[in-house]
């Protein structure tokens, strides 16, 4: 039965006493291991004259604001710290912490515990991480005045705080992080947009622990919503190995163009890591100028034959279940691989299986060589209304091709 509460700045430096009701010491600080429990209070770190102790929260019989913490146990042993504490003063006050339901991050202020008396002993659990003017208000206050008087003066003041379960902790000391076992599902489960505005109001290394851990094509989407120059900072930032995975499960353009932000070493160092069709579709598009036509143009499309029907598009679409999403058009070569047509994708649903995609195609092929400037590619999109619009080169063969998102990105960065 859930009886009270209690915040973290009232339990820093609660009196503790022993089972004849001795003075032993104060409390320094309260340590959760989520590897056992997620939210319970396991340990009791209680300062002395000489040295701390650890008391386990089975050796609590009680814990009051006006009285101290009691305990039921005097086995207590010295402190040492564990590789599977996440203690509450040192490791969560005053850090960042995602709110994955507000899509934001905030500061711990303080922490508000849950106190629970099961008829033998007392237990503590977290259930919300305070964030507002109340909660800052206790910590000036705290040590100043009797821990009810500063409950009285933050009546007035509305709680600001969110549930303890929809909060993910960033650690960024990568061993702390493994062993911690922290789940970052809640993060993988947000939208990449949502996500790059989180990893943009962190740290440097809560960054890079956020990018660690969680998967490696989460990251990739979340990658891409970022400024580039900040892109180029988190890659620098991983081993290779991580940053090539998430490199890999970028479109080949978005890859290239958070590559060209990196120093030449370490560009190759992460492209080294990178199975070898990605890595090579991703080396020529580093070839091209940023503002040519080549620069922007991606090589996710569908391609076939000119003597093609509608039911080998349909196959072709069928093969190519990751490309739907962005994909308007298909597109015909000739014998020798030259682009001959475009098809737009609606009008293979109104075809019947055996139509010839030639006969389907746009009336007028518009296309740029590799080399055209991003301003004419930008003015094309603008007089035409275009969505895709395919990229040549010198031959006539397609090479590329560059979508309405790429010239929104453009617009965006000038």
């Amino acid at each position: 039965m859930l009886d009270h509460f209690l915040f973290f700045t009232e339990l820093a430096s609660m009196p503790v006493h022993d089972v004849r009701g001795r003075r032993i010491g104060r409390l320094r600080d309260v340590a959760m291991v989520p590897l056992v429990d997620s939210s319970r209070v396991d340990r009791f770190l209680v300062g002395g004259e000489d040295a701390w102790l650890t008391v386990r929260y089975d050796q609590v019989r009680s814990i009051s604001l006006a009285d101290g913490i009691f305990l039921s146990d005097e086995q207590l042993k010295p402190y040492h710290d564990d590789e599977y504490m996440l203690r509450l003063g040192r490791d969560l006050l005053d850090q960042q912490i995602i709110d994955v339901t507000g899509r934001k991050v905030v500061r711990v202020n303080d922490l508000t515990l849950e106190l629970h008396h099961d008829g033998v002993r007392d237990t503590l659990t977290v259930s919300d991480v305070d964030v507002g003017i109340r909660s800052i208000l206790r910590r000036v206050l705290q040590g100043v005045l009797p821990p009810r008087w500063i409950r009285w003066l933050q009546q007035p003041i509305p709680p600001n705080s969110i549930r303890w379960e929809f909060c993910n902790v960033v650690e960024p000391d990568p061993q702390r992080r493994l062993r911690l076992n922290i789940s970052y599902q809640k993060l993988e489960q947000m939208h990449p947009a949502d996500l790059a505005d989180i990893v943009e109001d962190l740290a440097p290394a809560e960054r890079e622990a956020i990018f660690e851990t969680i998967d490696s094509e989460v990251a990739a989407d979340a990658l891409s919503e970022i400024d580039p120059k900040m892109q180029a900072s988190i890659l620098e930032s991983l081993e290779p190995e991580k940053a090539a995975d998430i490199v890999e499960e970028m479109a080949p353009d978005e890859a290239a163009d958070a590559l060209s932000e990196l120093e030449t070493e370490t560009s190759e160092e992460i492209l080294g890591e990178m199975d070898s069709e990605p890595k090579s579709e991703v080396r020529e598009l580093l070839e091209f100028e940023e503002d040519t036509a080549g620069g922007m143009m991606n090589t996710e499309y569908v391609v076939l034959r000119d003597d093609a029907s509608v039911m080998d598009a349909l196959g072709a679409l069928k093969g190519n279940e990751e490309l739907l999403e962005n994909l308007n058009v298909v597109f015909l070569i000739d014998a020798e691989g030259r682009l001959s047509a475009a098809i737009p994708l609606a009008r293979l649903f109104i075809a019947s299986g055996s139509a010839r995609l030639h006969d389907l195609a746009a009336e007028t092929l518009i296309q740029v060589t590799v080399d055209e400037h991003q301003d004419r590619v930008v003015e094309l999109f603008d007089k035409y209304n275009l969505l895709t619009l395919p990229v040549v080169d010198e031959s006539g063969k397609l090479a590329g091709v560059i979508t309405a998102d790429d010239v929104i990105s453009v617009l965006r960065q000038g």
